[in-house]
């Protein structure tokens, strides 16, 4: 059960939020002039974990009030609702808004909207909780604006060689729920998918979660992406977050093999990422995509603390040079991987290259990449001021 606030001297948009909500959550009206102050002496009796801004409020009531509750507060998440407009949105996601959505938004719509802004808050308590309790282990999301550029290829075989030197100490976590390739890409069977593992018990207690791993021969686990596609759609964003929460409570590294594109899903993913991995072609759209993405997760203050390019495909005869790539996107290129006949053959077969270790001259590369993220130091550390804001 979730603690809302509802910032509004609107009945209407009260009884809408209340009816929206049901009885699973617990909704208190508080007055429309609420400073961060005034909401924190309200954080008795159990903790507050949504303000929800009602249409009534002026703008720049909300964004101070995110702004202070971003300071002293930051596990507390403020959702406004208003009629949305791009210069809107982006001045509430830079004060702390993280969600912005219309206040005659239909029930159903609402109440996910303000279900997955009680996960945010919920993973940003538990975050805080353990910082100076269980040590969490790293995150690696592997990202690609584009699909088609080898992100699982990298994704395993930076599993598998993390394997090697942390043997049961691993996950990868398929997250492109529709066409997941982790499966295939490992020549693994799972008996359980990620659909198993988000419902029931395993979603609250470790133990059963293990269960719904795969075990691979180089020492890692799997979860991977449901059977069929359409199961994508019953398994939300909240509940993405929360399965990652508890395997880096459980594992040293924790490898995101994500859906091209920005999706909510992978937006979430980022909230929780210590290290992104970004994937890109040797072409112009897949340049230009990553440039864009970059771009984006700037503005959402989305970007992970650490951030990797790996550029795939590297040959002489494209047209473009790794001096061009990088002045596009604004940032170098970590490792690349040059155009081999080997690897799209080892991904085929589903043994990773670095598994089964013929020679090849992208294996180096992939070994540097996964020695970029050896135990050879701290991971970093991940910020909880967060300024996401869904366009709705």
């Amino acid at each position: 059960m979730s603690r809302f606030l509802a910032l509004t001297a609107s009945p209407e948009f009260e009884r809408h939020l209340t009816a929206s909500l049901g009885p699973a959550h617990v909704v208190q009206a508080v007055a429309s002039g609420a400073t961060a102050a005034d909401i924190l002496a309200l954080n008795t009796g159990g903790s507050v974990d949504v303000v929800v801004c009602g249409p009534d409020i002026e703008a720049e009531q909300v964004f101070a009030l995110a702004t202070g509750l971003d300071r002293l507060a930051p596990d507390i998440v403020v959702v406004l609702a208003a009629v949305t407009s791009a210069e809107l949105t982006l001045a509430a996601m830079r004060s702390g808004v993280r969600d912005v959505i219309a206040p005659d938004a239909p029930a159903e719509l609402l109440r996910h909207a303000l279900e997955r802004a009680a996960a945010t808050s919920l993973s940003r308590k538990q975050a805080a909780a353990e910082e100076t309790g269980q040590k969490r282990g790293r995150v690696l999301a592997v990202m690609s604006p584009k699909g088609g550029v080898g992100k699982t290829t990298v994704s395993t075989n930076l599993a598998v060689g993390l394997a090697k030197v942390a043997p049961k100490d691993v996950v990868i976590v398929d997250l492109d729920l529709q066409f997941g390739d982790v499966a295939s890409g490992l020549s693994l069977d799972p008996q359980y998918t990620i659909s198993d593992a988000v419902l029931g018990a395993a979603s609250i207690d470790s133990m059963v979660l293990k269960a719904f791993l795969t075990p691979h021969s180089s020492g890692l686990y799997a979860m991977c992406a449901p059977r069929m596609p359409a199961e994508a759609d019953l398994i939300k964003a909240a509940q993405v977050t929360t399965l990652i929460n508890q395997l880096s409570l459980e594992f040293a590294y924790v490898v995101l093999d994500t859906a091209p594109g920005l999706s909510e899903e992978v937006l979430a993913i980022l909230e929780l990422a210590t290290e992104g991995i970004w994937v890109v072609g040797m072409d112009i759209p897949s340049i230009r995509g990553l440039n864009n993405g970059f771009e984006v997760l700037r503005q959402l203050d989305l970007m992970p603390p650490s951030n990797t390019v790996v550029l795939n495909f590297t040959d002489r005869h494209s047209g473009l040079t790794v001096a061009d790539v990088e002045a596009t996107v604004g940032r170098p290129v970590d490792i690349q991987l040059p155009r081999s006949k080997t690897l799209p053959f080892s991904t085929n077969a589903g043994i990773p290259l670095v598994h089964d270790g013929r020679r090849d001259p992208a294996l180096k590369s992939l070994r540097d990449l996964v020695a970029k993220f050896s135990p050879a130091g701290p991971p970093p550390s991940r910020k909880f001021s967060q300024r996401r804001a869904a366009i709705s």
